[in-house]
């Protein structure tokens, strides 16, 4: 079964035309990257597929089944993290994952939490209220919120982001082990290219709206003639 089959996505705002024509499709344990400079249509790609616009033309297929037309089964089993997005600044991390737990119909809420707390080594900060977490602690906050449903299909956006090297580490290895552990697929955005080489089987880079080279971290560095992926996101925004 495919995870994730999208076709031919498109979306304007205005006379904007933020994608164009854009297709994904993501297996059982695949770790994909998106990649592009900023305003190549990522973030838009990125809300057709967890269901926040609508397209304006193409389809999306999540488990074999479409999105538009069976929107609560599907995004029941996804789940999405971003260093930009805002959790409860007044609730205690553990009432903040106890909240999500439950809006995801988790079976043991407090089983699962306790489970999220110890994976992502949040004992220490467990009562401590969100608003007064730094900008790393966040971020590991917001990956166990991303698990709580232990989602087929997790969707990150810049997932390290604000995290020191030993953190972000741990979580790359921690994201690695769940995909091949359990069949999660995931599709992540980022601007750190030694994370996306690490980490993704295969990538695909946007500019201007559009997909303009896929394949791995090495079929793309031999296509532009690149030595790092580093250098073919250069040769990609520059061109």
């Amino acid at each position: 079964m495919t995870i994730l089959e999208a076709r031919a996505l498109a979306k304007s705002f205005g006379p904007v035309t933020a994608v164009h024509e854009v297709g994904l499709e993501i297996g059982p344990g695949e770790i994909v990257g998106l990649l592009g400079p900023n305003g190549a249509g990522k973030s838009t790609t990125l809300h057709m597929l967890l269901g926040l616009i609508t397209p304006d033309s193409g389809s999306i297929r999540m488990f074999d089944l479409e999105l538009d037309r069976h929107r609560t089964e599907v995004l029941s089993r996804i789940n999405f993290a971003a260093s930009y997005v805002d959790l409860p600044g007044v609730l205690q991390v553990r009432e903040v994952l106890d909240v999500f737990a439950r809006l995801y119909g988790v079976r043991d809420p407090r089983s699962r939490v306790g489970e999220l707390i110890e994976l992502l080594d949040l004992g220490p900060l467990r009562r401590r209220r969100v608003m007064e977490l730094s900008s790393g602690q966040r971020t590991r906050v917001q990956l166990a919120k991303a698990l709580v449903n232990e989602p087929s299909l997790l969707i990150l956006d810049e997932p390290t982001a604000n995290l020191d090297p030993d953190a972000g580490d741990r979580i790359r290895n921690l994201l690695v082990r769940l995909s091949e552990e359990s069949g999660r697929a995931m599709l992540i955005t980022s601007h750190n290219m030694q994370e996306v080489e690490r980490m993704c089987d295969r990538i695909h880079f946007m500019s201007a709206g559009r997909i303009v080279a896929s394949g791995s971290a090495a079929e793309l560095a031999d296509v532009y003639g690149a030595e790092s992926l580093e250098e073919v996101f250069l040769k990609v925004a520059r061109s």
